[in-house]
């Protein structure tokens, strides 16, 4: 990685897995990190016992569940700094029974894709006087079994924690990509990236309602799951390398413990451009946030 000093990184859900493995790689390589998170207590207790590094890390409350704290989080950045470089949405939440945001929305898809949605926007001035800055989403090779049905994002229906959770990785991919499209056709010098971890030993699995599924997911973890701080590789590559395009899916190949970086390609409904075009205006809509309008 190259040398972060004077750089400053907005990393969501910092505080475990493969967030605070990201944060404290980029605070090693001299970044401010400003970990953004729901248990502010529990960040704090994280940030203190980070090997000292170069840089250095400072807790944020945010709750991607909850627009106004998005709002109040937004506000709080702007007040704080004038710049932003890094953007890292990588906070999520995996299979839960139905529960709904504020705005009645499935609690997967609002955490994972429209709190991130929200976030983005008002923070794009930050970025675009930032140094190479960067957006990148934290997806899941899962959004390949993904549709999209953005006419049941209540859970209305048969509801399936497992399919409501590709969704909203799906929407991840789309955001991602789309959001790169409208960067691009505006002149900003803002890049967006997407990029996921693989198989990856976090706490994500510990959240499924199943106690059989818990149970499968972490053996299967426990056998071919890469340890937080090399399941964030990828997502350091898309967010520092000289090499890293836009364009590209990337994610881990090799062995767990030494993994490269793969540039992959998006397919199937990840390439879905009325998708991602619906799902910016209802995610327009359902946030009340716009910004890049084509």
């Amino acid at each position: 990685m190259p040398d972060l000093a004077g750089r400053t990184a907005v990393v969501t859900g910092a505080a475990s897995g493969l967030g605070l493995a990201v944060t404290r790689s980029l605070i090693a390589h001299g970044a401010r990190v400003v970990m953004a998170v729901r248990n502010t207590a529990k960040a704090e207790q994280m940030r203190a016992e980070l090997a000292p590094g170069p840089g250095e890390a400072v807790v944020m409350e945010l709750d991607l569940l909850d627009l106004a704290s998005v709002h109040r989080f937004t506000a709080a950045v702007h007040e704080r700094f004038t710049a932003v470089d890094l953007l890292i949405e990588n906070a999520g939440i995996s299979s839960q029974s139905l529960v709904l945001s504020p705005e009645g929305v499935e609690s997967q898809f609002a955490t994972n894709h429209l709190g991130h949605f929200a976030l983005t926007g008002p923070l794009l001035d930050l970025l675009g006087n930032g140094h190479d800055p960067r957006i990148v989403v934290v997806a899941s090779a899962l959004y390949a079994r993904a549709d999209l049905d953005l006419d049941r994002l209540d859970g209305s229906g048969t509801y399936s924690p497992g399919r409501a959770y590709n969704r909203s990785k799906l929407a991840n991919v789309l955001f991602g990509r789309e959001l790169q499209r409208r960067l691009q056709a505006s002149g900003s010098t803002v890049r967006s990236f997407v990029a996921h971890p693989g198989m990856a030993k976090t706490p994500l699995h510990t959240t499924y309602p199943s106690p059989a599924l818990r149970l499968v997911t972490k053996t299967a973890a426990a056998l071919i799951g890469r340890p937080a701080e090399h399941a964030a590789v990828p997502i350091l590559y898309a967010a520092t390398s000289p090499d890293a395009s836009p364009g590209s899916f990337y994610g881990p190949t090799g062995p767990k413990l030494h993994p490269q970086v793969r540039p992959g390609a998006f397919t199937g409904a990840g390439l879905d451009r009325d998708g991602s075009h619906a799902l910016w205006a209802t995610s327009q809509q359902l946030t009340g946030v716009q910004y890049l309008d084509y």
